[in-house]
């Protein structure tokens, strides 16, 4: 699995000499490239110089075991070092495997997440409120930007569904495990009775699609506004800048009307398009792999319940991993990371295993 870390590194440092050239950094997109790549490719070949680096002091220290002769000092010395070493090249060797995996070329991108509610009426669009307030959460704490797009409210301050962007560094590389059904369970804040119901609501996560990798004709779209609008008469506007896109060969629907400019809702709406759209079509690539093993941690699948949130209990579980924490109200405050991590460690676990079989 190594052997071509060594041409690795040297392509490493052939692209971080390019960042200096004065011919790229006058090139915005070249540089930018450059640089994504140069990112992408130092913690493998740090990894790895610490892994040869390992090795050459393990070498080292068993030339020391070697000439120690009756020295029974410096022959301790020169074995607590061989037994560091070692513990230091099973560590970074496995640190290697992992960062070796394939990548999800999308892991990079920004997201678009759509929550809607589903069984629960009134209760389901509430919980759908406090996913987004979820996620926005744990946006702020990572660093990222969530722009709400569209959002159709109920008269409790809930979501029939919502849609936003979260912009941020590899956004869709955490979040891409949070597609699927989320159920809730607790007493209805509309229940005068006490007793606990279940509702659900779907969230998907879309990687989002540039231009250039999702082709659409603007003869294929019809494009009607309307006057935008809320809840109790919220977010009225009395132009007509709400926006929808209906993507005909596909019949995909989209609005927006978050904004007060019809430009703005026009181009955040095709922003949703093209990523409705790159999904689809990768969703057909997949389908056409034939004989591949799908990790259940990271399928995506929209219609596979993967995790409930029991109020009574103040329980989060995750089915796929048969993870449950005792700390709800925390995650749902955006410690979402205590969720994320044991997801990311299974998936990797899985794909570890999946490689070791090929």
């Amino acid at each position: 699995m190594f052997e071509q870390l060594g041409q690795v590194e040297l392509h490493f440092e052939e692209v971080g000499q390019s960042l200096t050239d004065p011919v790229v950094l006058a090139d915005n997109e070249q540089y930018t490239k450059l640089m994504k790549e140069y990112r992408q490719l130092q913690p493998i070949v740090d990894t790895y110089r610490a892994y040869c680096a390992a090795n050459d002091a393990k070498a080292q220290a068993k030339m020391l075991l070697e000439e120690s002769g009756t020295d029974k000092e410096l022959k301790e010395l020169a074995e607590e070092e061989l037994r560091e070493q070692d513990a230091a090249i099973e560590r970074l060797g496995e640190e290697l495997r992992i960062l070796l995996l394939p990548r999800d070329p999308n892991d990079d991108k920004n997201v678009i997440i759509e929550i809607r509610a589903g069984a629960g009426g009134e209760e389901a669009a509430l919980f759908a409120g406090t996913l987004f307030r979820m996620y926005s959460m744990y946006a702020d704490t990572k660093g990222w930007k969530a722009e709400t797009i569209n959002a159709a409210e109920t008269e409790l301050g809930g979501y029939k569904e919502i849609s936003f962007s979260v912009n941020g560094a590899s956004a869709y590389s955490r979040l891409k495990y949070e597609s699927g059904v989320h159920r809730v369970q607790r007493v209805p804040e509309t229940e005068t009775q006490g007793r606990i119901h279940t509702s659900t609501v779907t969230v998907a996560v879309l990687p989002e699609a540039e231009e250039v990798e999702v082709q659409i004709n603007p003869a294929d779209l019809q494009i009607d506004t309307y006057r935008s609008g809320g809840a109790g008469g919220q977010h009225v506007n009395k132009t007509e800048s709400a926006i929808r896109i209906t993507h005909i060969p596909t019949g995909t629907v989209v609005e927006c009307q978050d904004e007060r400019s019809q430009h703005k809702n026009k181009d955040k709406a095709m922003k949703v398009l093209r990523s409705r759209i790159y999904e689809m079509q990768q969703a057909q690539q997949n389908e056409k792999i034939a004989g591949e093993r799908r990790s259940q941690v990271g399928t995506g699948d929209r219609s596979e319940r993967i995790r409930t949130y029991n109020f009574p209990q103040s329980r989060v579980s995750d089915h796929r991993i048969g993870l449950t924490l005792y700390h709800l109200e925390q995650i749902l405050n955006g410690a979402l990371d205590e969720v994320i991590d044991p997801l990311i460690t299974a998936d990797r676990a899985q794909k570890l295993q999946e490689a070791d079989g090929q």
